[in-house]
């Protein structure tokens, strides 16, 4: 037998006991989802994020991986967990985040609730689901005795709000990586992950000055009426045929009905699918912001939160590998693109091989119904694994 066969055999091996240990987990993998959903971790209840990834960090130490904890000041902290390879350095990496869109409190009148094959409750599926994929993925790992690489699990807690701390120890991580594999729930209809939208949320500022509005209009200088004609401009930049959209959601400002208004804000949503059109659209973004749109008013724009696209030149390669090891599990499964940002996207900008959407099968996010289909944990946990094993 050559070299290339044993390896190859060798990893066939190592896939087969990894499968072979999540297999009788099914129950005890929904356990544990059932107790991170019932820990209240909106992305600013620092309290709460910190006691999900603490009760993480006592499950994998316990087991004798590796976690280190990354402290934040305003945020929940960032934990690290490894489990150390056997000569090869090019570690695989597994993002999750923990933190929900939920206010704190909210476990208490709508906590775990399970209707036949159907999880519900706050972040069940994004991304409560995909942290216990990566948590189990890991422990399977860890109990095969490990792989010739090292794998590591990042678990940061403020996705939901752009990962303002979480990035920079996101980009940290992934460099040097053979791959990124990210657990965001996979989509209604079964499949994976293979592209995302970036997108940037920004807040403008308008200022005017004041005036009766009936005694002396025309010493005054509407913020609203220079924020309305920015909004127009902004609005025309969408071009659904190159996946470009820009929304102002929300808008306010003046003082009075009877008084110009001396100042007006707003925000604006833009999502964008390469990292080309990103630098082209915020400079376009700039440019409509500054412009005096009214004589006598002035504006000023501030980026909110930044998501990169994840585009799907750097997904290809491991999506071929993750749909024959799903098909190898019984499992049909397609690449999907979506206009929804995540982590992912600042691991392909990288250039480094990205797959997502790799967690359970999930819906309705970020609103009360959202659902988790327990059925489809544990074979995407199998075949995320499986795809880090057969990983040359």
């Amino acid at each position: 037998m050559t070299g290339q066969s044993t390896a190859s055999a060798d990893r066939a091996a190592l896939t087969e006991k990894v499968i072979a240990w999540l297999e009788p987990r099914a129950a005890e993998m929904e356990a544990l989802l059932k107790e991170l959903v019932n820990i209240d971790s909106n992305s600013f209840d620092k309290v709460g994020t910190d006691a999900v990834g603490e009760h993480i960090a006592k499950l994998l130490t316990g087991e004798g991986i590796t976690v280190t904890r990354i402290a934040k000041a305003d945020y929940g902290d960032v934990f690290k967990a490894e489990v150390a390879g056997h000569g090869q350095n090019q570690h695989v990496l597994m993002l999750g985040h923990r933190d929900t869109v939920f206010a704190k409190g909210t476990v208490a009148t709508r906590g775990y609730s399970r209707q036949g094959d159907m999880a519900f409750g706050p972040g069940v599926a994004d991304m409560k689901g995909g942290l216990v994929a990566n948590i189990f993925a890991l422990r399977a790992i860890n109990a095969v005795g490990g792989l010739p690489f090292p794998v590591v699990a990042l678990f940061t807690a403020d996705e939901e709000i752009g990962s303002p701390t979480g990035r920079a120890e996101i980009e940290a991580a992934a460099r040097g990586a053979r791959a990124v594999f990210n657990t965001e729930p996979g989509r209604v209809s079964g499949n994976v992950v293979t592209g995302r939208k970036g997108g940037a949320s920004f807040h403008i500022t308008v200022k005017g000055r004041a005036a009766h509005s009936g005694v002396n209009h025309k010493e005054g200088a509407s913020a609203i009426e220079a924020l309305a004609r920015k909004i127009v401009r902004l609005h025309a930049l969408t071009n659904y045929a190159t996946g470009v959209t820009t929304n102002v959601g929300v808008i306010k400002g003046g003082n009075t009905h009877n008084t110009v208004a001396p100042w007006a804000e707003a925000e604006l949503d833009l999502r964008f699918v390469t990292l080309a059109q990103r630098g082209e659209l915020i400079a376009e973004i700039e440019k409509i912001v500054k412009a005096e749109d009214v004589p006598g008013t002035s504006a000023e724009v501030k980026t909110r939160a930044l998501f990169l696209p994840l585009e799907e030149k750097h997904s290809k390669g491991l999506f071929d590998l993750y749909q024959k090891e799903a098909d190898n599990l019984g499992f049909a499964v397609e690449g999907e693109f979506t206009g929804g940002c995540a982590d992912s996207g600042f691991t392909g900008a990288l250039g480094i091989p990205t797959l997502c959407g790799l967690g359970p099968v999930g819906g309705k996010a970020h609103t009360d119904d959202e659902f988790c289909q327990l059925e489809t944990l544990l074979p995407r946990t199998q075949a995320l694994a499986a795809t880090i094993c057969a990983l040359e």
